[in-house]
């Protein structure tokens, strides 16, 4: 019974070691710049993940594509640049700046802006109310329900 489970043990552990990628490089540097791009690089299906830490298949791809690009010595920003054109802008953790981002980072300010605007407008118009005349007002509706 024990060499049943050592034996499925085992061919689990060796499922899983088969199932990670595994790159040579000719040089520690490409090995650097590919692990520094696939953190850098975002998963286009997972969104919050680098495709460094993805299991989708479009991760597998791309990392598989950045391995190729780095072997052909590719710079960093040919990698880059060959990833955004594929896939957008988005693919970047670091979006360039443009007119469409910079709403982006605008659209929170000036409504904050108008916001305060809003607020200072509203509170200088409402007049300010008497509170003498408040409470003459307030003891005349309890005289009223006394009676």
């Amino acid at each position: 019974m024990k060499t049943v489970i050592l034996t499925v043990l085992l061919l689990i552990s060796a499922s899983v070691v088969a199932t990670e990628d595994s790159y040579e490089f000719d040089t520690p540097q490409q090995r650097q710049l590919f692990l520094s791009l696939t953190e850098e690089l975002r998963c286009p299906m997972c969104q919050n993940q680098n495709i460094a830490d993805s299991d989708a298949m479009i991760a597998h791809d791309m990392r598989r594509k950045v391995y190729n690009l780095v072997k052909q010595g590719k710079t960093g920003d040919e990698v880059i640049d060959y990833m955004k054109t594929r896939y957008g802008d988005f693919i970047s953790y670091k979006p360039p700046v443009t007119p469409v981002t910079m709403w982006l980072w605008l659209a929170p300010v000036l409504f904050a802006l108008l916001a305060f605007v809003i607020v200072i407008v509203r509170r200088k118009s409402t007049p300010p109310e008497d509170m003498a005349a408040k409470l003459a007002k307030a003891e005349a509706m309890l005289k009223q329900g006394d009676k």
